[in-house]
Parts: C-alpha cells; sequence; structure tokens
C-alpha cells in the first residue's frame, strides 16, 4: 500500500483531503500529518511516503523550505495553494502538480491518480533544482519537459520554436534537438508568451530572439535562425510586424 502525507497548516484541510482520499477506493493510506515547515520535514523522514500533498504558506516558511530541507525526495509532490499566485507559474515551469483550494474532490482524484502512475517512475533532482531556480523572482527561467523516457531542463534561449501535433507539441532547440512533449501547445503559450514567445498560427509558437526574416512568399512565412519556415496566420500579422519593429 502506498503512503499519500498531506502537510497544511490547516487540520481541518489536512483531514478533509485525507478523507476524500480515502474515499476514492485507491489503495493508499492517507496520512494527515505535519502542519508547518518543522514537523512536515520530520513526517517526511520518518514516514517515507510515495506522495506529498504539499501546502505552500505556513506560519514558519513555506512548501518550498520544506523540500530544500529533505535530502531524499523519493516521492511525488502536489502543492496546494490558496491563490493563483506567482509561485504557480514557477510549478508549472518545473513540470510539477498543484491544487487550488478549496480543494475540488475531483481534481483531487485526478491528481492522485496522476501522482500513482508517476510514482514508480525515478525522480529526478534536477526537476526540483528547476524548481528552486524558478522560484526567485530575479532568476531566468527553467523549463522543464517531460517524456516517457527523460526529463529535461531547458533554457529558454535554448527553445527556437515549438510545434503542435495534436495533444503533443514539439520543441525544436539549439543544436537540432527536438523533444516530443504530451501537452498541448496552448499549455507552454501561456507560460512562454510573456518570455518573449509568440503564437504565430494555430500550430506554431515561436521564440522572437530566433527569427530571421519575413518571407512574402507562399501566403506568408516567418523564417527562423535555424532555417526553418513557419507560417503566419493573417490574424498574427499585425502584431508580429509590430513586434519585429521593435527588434
Amino acid at each position: 500500500m502506498k503512503k499519500a502525507l498531506i502537510i497544511d497548516d490547516e487540520n481541518r484541510t489536512r483531514e478533509l483531503i485525507a478523507k476524500m482520499i480515502t474515499s476514492f477506493g485507491f489503495d493508499i493510506e492517507a496520512i494527515p500529518a505535519g502542519e508547518n515547515v518543522q514537523s512536515g520535514i520530520k513526517a517526511i523522514e520518518e514516514i517515507k511516503p510515495d506522495i506529498v500533498f504539499l501546502d505552500i504558506q505556513m506560519p514558519d516558511g513555506t512548501g518550498f523550505d520544506v523540500l530544500r530541507s529533505v535530502k531524499n525526495k523519493n516521492f511525488e509532490v502536489v502543492f496546494i495553494t490558496a491563490h493563483e499566485e506567482f509561485a504557480i507559474k514557477a510549478i508549472k515551469f518545473s513540470a510539477l502538480d498543484y491544487l487550488l483550494k478549496p480543494i475540488d474532490p475531483s481534481e483531487l482524484r485526478a491528481a492522485v491518480e496522476r501522482a500513482i502512475q508517476a510514482v514508480d517512475d525515478k525522480k529526478e533532482d534536477s526537476q526540483f533544482d528547476a524548481l528552486q531556480n524558478n522560484i526567485q523572482p530575479n532568476q531566468k527561467r527553467r523549463l522543464v519537459l517531460k517524456t516517457q523516457e527523460s526529463v529535461y531542463v531547458v533554457e529558454l534561449h535554448e527553445i527556437i520554436r515549438c510545434e503542435a501535433d495534436r495533444n503533443y507539441t514539439s520543441f525544436f532547440l539549439v543544436g537540432g534537438k527536438k523533444i516530443l512533449v504530451s501537452k498541448t501547445l496552448k499549455e507552454y503559450e501561456t507560460l512562454l508568451s510573456s518570455h518573449n514567445f509568440l503564437r504565430v498560427q494555430q500550430s506554431h509558437l515561436i521564440n522572437l530572439d530566433y527569427v530571421d526574416r519575413y518571407d512574402k512568399g507562399n501566403g506568408g512565412s516567418v523564417v527562423m535562425k535555424d532555417g526553418s519556415e513557419v507560417p503566419l496566420s493573417p490574424a498574427k500579422r499585425d502584431i508580429f510586424f509590430k513586434i519585429l519593429e521593435n527588434l
């Protein structure tokens, strides 16, 4: 039986999440132990959980402080927070999971299912390292890309463009590397649009730093510095040319 530890400064929240997890009927023991950073660290070390539901804001620090202090992170993490805050974006960049309070039972169930599916995979410290970097306001973001075989930590300046393939996204990186991830382009557009990326067409998101030129032939396309050509949607032409003028 797997063990799920719930660390939250609200006793009612801990108990409620534990009851909901138990009601789902998974082969999981839900343990509502840990009300702050120090007791949370102690609970992880003593219980050795498979999954940790971890509150971000606690009286003596944050959930990130808990992770920073635990040496062996051999567990899946699902963060819990009451606010859509800066930390949420850092969590998404790091390809980790989170739930917003008040906890919705169907969302909790889905999070438990994802955690169970991932719990037997080898944990990558690089993913937690990326998170610690991404929660620093002035640090350049690192994007974690998880495939079936590997976990990649990518600097944003390494990404030339992204291309949608139904519910998958292909990342084309400097040096010719390609990484296929089972997330939609829309999710990455939301993350990257404030970092000089533009969705120029339904299936294409580009890093504006790698634009070489605009080619008027074949209905109009953006030629990237790696030689690839990306179609430019008529709806995006005005914004693209406006940005191009300021590059």
